[in-house]
């Protein structure tokens, strides 16, 4: 079994409201709720084999309000009470906080030395492990192409840039508005070839040795598991490499406060989990995921709901 839990976007700061102005956020309140999923997991009956943070674990106000080094000390001292290794997602608020060069040297680094890293070239932080045999999970990096984190002379940026201008000609890049594609707005980014390759060859290696797979990654990949605007820029090519192999069985993501979920037309689930960062202080959102040889239950708290995936 395993924890999963997205979006908690932390700051010591008062409620506040989404960019639409709309929802409300808790920003103080989401620390409570990460304590109250840590110590609900520390007494599962059955031990956890690890927990899955799916990115955005400190809020943007950070960066502003010069606390971001403190509000990541806090999430990660919950987080450490754990007796199990946490997986680490990175989502846009994490690089409105930190540069990709500093996030390296921070505790959001989950990912291992040597050979289960990810792809060779640059420093993407895709990279797999095997928790149980015939089991195994992919964590992607899904602001490897992006405008977020990177140096301006990048040439992951420059591409990233090219893109976004291609196809979004609003003054401010982070403006759906009137585009036939929503995604391409700049708190959104994808995955570059060279991930894309490794990821391939990963399940590749999967398939022959039979195992079951889980994908994560902090942007869904799946329109039925989210909202338009929320996808990965290059959705559709990360779903052609899962679709051309037979090992996965689940693709978890973040970033939609919502949630969402579908079982797609190969039989894979797509589980896109509720916010913390707007679930009201007396509710909460988070998850255990049991796994089984023909499926996985997830039992929610909160407003994340019960559910069995079968495969």
């Amino acid at each position: 079994s395993f924890g999963v839990i997205a979006d908690i976007q932390y700051a010591d700061a008062e409620d506040g409201y989404d960019f639409t102005g709309c929802r409300r956020r808790y920003y103080r309140q989401s620390l409570n709720l990460l304590r109250n999923a840590v110590e609900a997991w520390a007494t599962e009956r059955v031990p956890l084999a690890f927990v899955l943070q799916l990115g955005d674990s400190i809020d943007g106000l950070n960066a502003r309000s010069g606390e971001a080094e403190g509000a990541l000390e806090q999430v990660l001292a919950v987080l450490g009470r754990l007796a199990v290794p946490v997986h680490h997602a990175w989502g846009n608020h994490e690089f409105y906080n930190f540069s990709r060069a500093c996030l390296v040297h921070t505790g959001l680094n989950s990912r291992p030395a040597g050979a289960m890293a990810g792809p060779p070239a640059g420093d993407c932080q895709a990279y797999h492990f095997s928790p149980a045999a015939g089991f195994r999970v992919v964590v992607l990096d899904a602001y490897d192409l992006s405008i977020l984190g990177r140096e301006p002379d990048s040439p992951h940026y420059q591409e990233s840039l090219r893109l976004l201008r291609e196809k979004n000609p609003n003054d401010n890049l982070n403006s759906p508005t009137g585009l036939k594609e929503p995604r391409f707005v700049e708190f959104n980014g994808g995955f570059s070839h060279g991930q894309l390759d490794w990821f391939n060859e990963v399940l590749k290696f999967s398939d022959e040795n039979q195992e079951k797979v889980v994908v994560m990654g902090h942007l869904p990949i799946h329109p039925d598991a989210s909202e338009p605007v929320c996808l990965a820029w290059n959705y559709e090519d990360a779903l052609a490499v899962i679709h051309s192999h037979r090992c996965v069985v689940c693709f978890l993501a973040g970033h939609l406060h919502d949630g969402g979920y579908c079982l797609d037309s190969q039989g894979v689930h797509h589980l896109t989990l509720e916010g913390v960062i707007e679930t009201p202080p007396e509710s909460d959102a988070f998850g255990t995921i049991y796994v089984y040889e023909d499926k996985m239950i997830l039992k929610g708290r909160g407003r994340i709901s019960d559910r069995v995936m079968h495969f």
